[in-house]
């Protein structure tokens, strides 16, 4: 199935926008009819063109991240105390000061009145909760725990945002260095670099050759500047482009196989893939149901089709550990747990444990590379940085001890 986007129109009369995972336009508009929605316009979420791109960069879903987290965690207290659902969701529609949030709870507070499930009502939300949201609130119905669903629900969509936003603050610090230090160091070569140039050709003496290549460069970029400009509209090409399925399977293939970052992947998407699939399956998920919520976590596309083939074998009757190793890709030890799990019959609980296994070795193998990262980076910015100057600097020395 593709992702697509979609606008439509309510029965209030209001514009919808989102994404909807379907085998095709006509299935997506479909859907929307079912759900008593008009469907104005659906395309390939990959097609959504530069403008959607920066719109959905700036653009938040209603229910995403801390958020999603707090209505999970509030509706499974609510409902812990006693609480009807249909009079949890009415007290949680006072909580939220997002007018889409409320629009969305109430939408399923009214579904829910109306007979339906509560994985019913958010599944016709029009994307607002993933397909492994409404999976487990679904599983957790069957099995009539939705309470104790939900709270495994929100401490696994805690851990999720924990280890994501590890990530992202392990790359802030580098991120800004590197921004700085090249601000500064194009200046560097587009302004002072040129004056240096000017000064030179009007004493006619004669430059060492890195002089004259740091003078050229200083001089292509004060002449095309332009291509500043152009930069950022090529790495919306680059992001278009790695969207495109053969080129992004070929990136995820080349990144996997780096002796540094490689396992560094492989270890972050490992403890995705066992965090999802323990949860599941720890709420009576059946495993291939399972296995196929899972491959939508991973980002990388040669582990995802790793796993599909893993399903394929698992259908036959062979283990999930033996199935994911066959790949040889994923991380040893994760998939010896998975077979101690497996031979003990406690798949989730190891699962899980395997999760917090990767989840550990990820958080110290990016602080290892953080501490070297940041010396290299500063060391090779500040090594550039001296060669400009002493390039430019060493015929205006030779210069005035001649004249001296």
């Amino acid at each position: 199935m593709a992702l697509y986007r979609y606008k439509a129109i309510n029965a209030r009369g209001e514009v919808l926008e989102g994404q909807m995972e379907a085998p095709s336009e006509r299935e997506v508009a479909l859907r929307l009819q079912e759900q008593g929605h008009m469907p104005m316009e659906t395309a390939l979420a990959s097609e959504g063109g530069s403008g959607a791109s920066w719109r959905a960069l700036f653009k938040g879903k209603a229910f995403d991240g801390a958020r999603l987290v707090q209505f999970t965690q509030q509706l499974a207290t609510l409902l812990g105390s006693g609480q009807p659902l249909d009079r949890s969701l009415s007290i949680l529609l006072d909580v939220p000061e997002d007018d889409k949030q409320k629009r969305i709870i109430a939408d399923v507070r009214d579904a829910v009145r109306g007979g339906s499930s509560l994985s019913a009502a958010l599944e016709s939300q029009h994307g607002a909760f993933s397909r492994l949201y409404v999976n487990m609130v679904r599983a957790g119905e069957v099995g009539g725990s939705l309470q104790d669903t939900l709270q495994r629900l929100a401490d696994y969509l805690e851990r999720t945002q924990t280890l994501k936003g590890r990530v992202v603050n392990a790359l802030i610090y580098p991120a800004i260095l590197l921004l700085v230090v090249g601000a500064a160091l194009l200046f560097l070569m587009g302004y002072v670099v040129p004056q240096f140039a000017q000064m030179y050709e009007s004493l006619d003496v004669a430059l060492p050759w890195f002089t004259r290549i740091v003078l050229m460069i200083g001089q292509f970029i004060a002449a095309w500047w332009i291509v500043l400009i152009v930069a950022p509209a090529l790495l919306l090409y680059l992001d278009r482009k790695r969207r495109d399925p053969v080129f992004r399977a070929r990136l995820d293939a080349w990144l996997l196989e780096r002796r540094v970052i490689g396992p560094l992947i492989a270890k972050l998407e490992t403890a995705r893939l066992a965090r999802t699939l323990g949860t599941l399956l720890k709420n009576g998920v059946p495993m291939l149901t399972a296995l196929g919520i899972a491959r939508n976590v991973l980002g990388n596309r040669v582990l995802a089709e790793d796993l599909e083939k893993a399903a394929d074998d698992i259908k036959n009757g062979r283990g999930l550990s033996v199935s994911l190793a066959k790949g040889k890709r994923f991380p040893k030890l994760a998939l010896q747990m998975m077979q101690v799990g497996e031979e003990s019959g406690a798949l989730d609980s190891m699962l899980l444990k395997a999760a917090d296994t990767m989840e550990q070795e990820t958080t110290q193998a990016m602080d290892r590379a953080l501490a070297a990262l940041v010396p290299v980076i500063t060391l090779v910015l500040a090594s550039v940085v001296g060669v400009v100057i002493i390039s430019v600097l060493v015929p205006l020395y030779d210069l005035t001890s001649a004249i001296g």
